[in-house]
């Protein structure tokens, strides 16, 4: 919806809703002015004066507010004085229904839910900052709008929950945000939420239902095709329709969820390194969490379950499954089913006195933080797991200690997060997780001896004339540039500045743990990980000619026309002849 038909809109609403009160002033006014000019005046040398229609007129505009300047021009006929006093009470009477119907339009929810379509609009299409269209602002949209304006990104937010509108309102967020309530898989509201925008950089479709976020996707390819589009979804049926589709990402958080409970139990340093990359509380890099190996029981073979039944079995461990309504025909011959809830008797049941771990994985917070209690009680040696659905419970689950605890919401906005601000992030760790871990273990020892106890701080350059000057200017003399030479420290040359770079994306593939002597290209782009000076120091090399040279050669070139002439001149007149 343009800002155009947002304006018609509220002008129709309010023609309805005050066409009557107007039309009353406008009748009381007239036969006011007609009556006041009609009526007859005080008698001048034998003749009886009129009052005129322009100083009737002038006599009700300045009466209307029950304030007067006398009777002008002349005295008043006992007449005209007594059509005043009808006229002002009638005029009076009058004003008081169209005040109380003007409030009554202020108060009607239609005209609020266009006004507020119409400013949203406008702000919207006054955007000259690249921003994120968000749909959907529960625990997952308000996480990552979050983690949005840390990174100092803007997001446009639609949502069909009023007062989740209404806290929009309340964020100390550091980017404007605006907000409106409205289905965001209706076309007009995706329109006015800038979908065809210039300076839109994706659509992220977060809602709860799977349907409604199907949806979105589908009027999203079909409003503006080359915008990207995340979606999350639950449903395998509504997934396989969405990766059907041209440029839309799919984020399955129960697949998310059960990756990052494997990689804890399996590649603990791997766990680590991506929790510390993506600011997860109270992890400190290369300590990582100490999962012990041996069996495991999953409370919950939901689709989250599933999935982490799955990587559990990909990495050789034994798994006991506690579900009152597991489909057996879903589960290998030989695993242990306990058909009820996971409590005292189900926990028994399972062995728990034998078993590694225990993994709560239900969709309800109440059954996972019951099942906390009792394998304590039962097992307190046990490493216990446990899926915190709602962001509300938070205090709960940290009044109840457990030793890793995966927030649904959490991870998925994280995940969306990497891939909006920095995708070459999860694309490191998908390629790690396909080596060594001895590869991990060196890239955490180089990230600790650049970064050490400081918080990781990502950035990505790309080496375009916008963003890179002096680097494009370089590259395009054919020069040859070493990735090496950009973390050189120009104030303490020939050091490093404490910054590692973990991927070179070039031409639609990346270049994972790129050597220091890997030769750039125009149009690469790079992934840093170190301290915030050390990025203000390379985007200074990056525009700054003299600074890139010098940490390229070691020669502090002479900067100006004077200097650079006295330069040149002393190295003719050293120069053998």
């Amino acid at each position: 919806m343009t800002p155009t038909s947002d304006l018609d809109r509220v002008a129709m609403i309010v023609l309805r809703y005050m066409r009557r009160p107007l039309f009353v002033l406008l009748f009381v006014y007239s036969v006011g002015i007609m009556g006041m000019a009609l009526m007859p005046g005080r008698v001048v040398e034998g003749e009886t004066t009129h009052m005129n229609l322009f100083h009737a007129f002038y006599f009700f505009t300045y009466t209307a507010t029950t304030t007067g300047f006398g009777e002008l021009p002349n005295g008043f006929s006992e007449e005209q004085r007594l059509w005043t006093i009808f006229c002002l009470y009638t005029g009076v009477i009058a004003w008081f229904y169209a005040i109380g119907s003007l409030i009554k339009l202020v108060q009607n929810p239609h005209f609020i839910q266009a006004m507020d379509g119409f400013r949203f609009a406008r702000k919207v299409k006054g955007n000259a900052e690249p921003f994120v269209i968000l749909c959907g602002f529960g625990d997952a949209g308000s996480l990552l709008a979050r983690g949005l304006s840390d990174h100092r990104m803007r997001a446009v937010i639609l949502d069909a929950d009023p007062e989740r509108i209404k806290a929009l309102g309340v964020r100390d967020y550091t980017v404007p945000m605006p907000g409106l309530h409205a289905d965001a898989s209706a076309p007009k509201h995706l329109l006015a939420a800038g979908v065809e925008h210039p300076a839109c950089r994706a659509l992220v479709a977060l809602t709860n239902d799977d349907d409604v976020n199907l949806k979105i996707a589908v009027m999203a390819r079909h409003l503006n095709p080359r915008l990207r589009v995340i979606c999350r979804s639950t449903s395998a049926r509504h997934e396989a329709n969405l990766r059907s589709l041209d440029n839309v990402t799919v984020v399955d958080p129960f697949e998310i969820f059960a990756q990052l409970v494997s990689r804890a139990i399996a590649r603990s340093e791997l766990h680590n390194l991506n929790a510390w990359f993506v600011g997860t509380r109270g992890v400190e890099l290369g300590v990582p969490v100490r999962v012990p190996r041996g069996n495991w029981i999953l409370c919950g073979y939901g689709r989250m379950g599933r999935w982490i039944h799955r990587h559990l079995q990909d990495h050789g461990l034994d798994v006991r499954i506690i579900d009152p309504e597991v489909d057996e025909s879903q589960v290998d011959e030989g695993t242990l089913i306990v058909r009820e809830h996971a409590d005292h008797a189900a926990l028994t049941t399972a062995a728990i006195e034998d078993v590694a771990g225990v993994i709560a994985a239900t969709n309800r917070d109440a059954d996972n933080l019951s099942t906390l209690l009792s394998v304590t009680e039962l097992n307190p040696q046990a490493f216990r797991i446990v899926r915190q659905n709602s962001h509300e419970n938070q205090v709960a689950f940290d009044a109840a200690r457990a030793d890793l605890v995966l927030q649904h919401s959490l991870t998925t906005a994280r995940r969306i997060l990497k891939l909006l601000i920095s995708p070459l992030v999860q694309e490191l760790i998908d390629w790690l997780a396909e080596r060594d871990p001895a590869e991990t273990q060196a890239l955490v020892a180089r990230l600790k001896a650049a970064v050490g106890d400081q918080p990781p701080h990502l950035w990505s350059i790309r080496l375009v004339p916008g963003d890179a000057p002096a680097v494009t200017d370089h590259l395009m003399a054919g020069e040859h540039l070493a990735l090496g030479a950009l973390c050189v420290d120009p104030g303490a040359f020939p050091a490093r500045l404490p910054c590692e770079a973990l991927a070179v994306h070039r031409e639609g593939a990346s270049i994972m743990l790129p050597d220091a002597e890997l030769a750039l290209g125009a149009g690469d782009e790079v992934l840093f990980c170190g301290t915030p000076r050390s990025e203000s120091m390379l985007r200074a090399t990056l525009h700054n000619p003299y600074t890139l040279r010098y940490v390229v050669t070691g020669v502090d070139a002479p900067r100006g026309y004077l200097f650079a002439w006295l330069d040149a001149r002393r190295r003719r007149r050293g120069a053998p002849s």
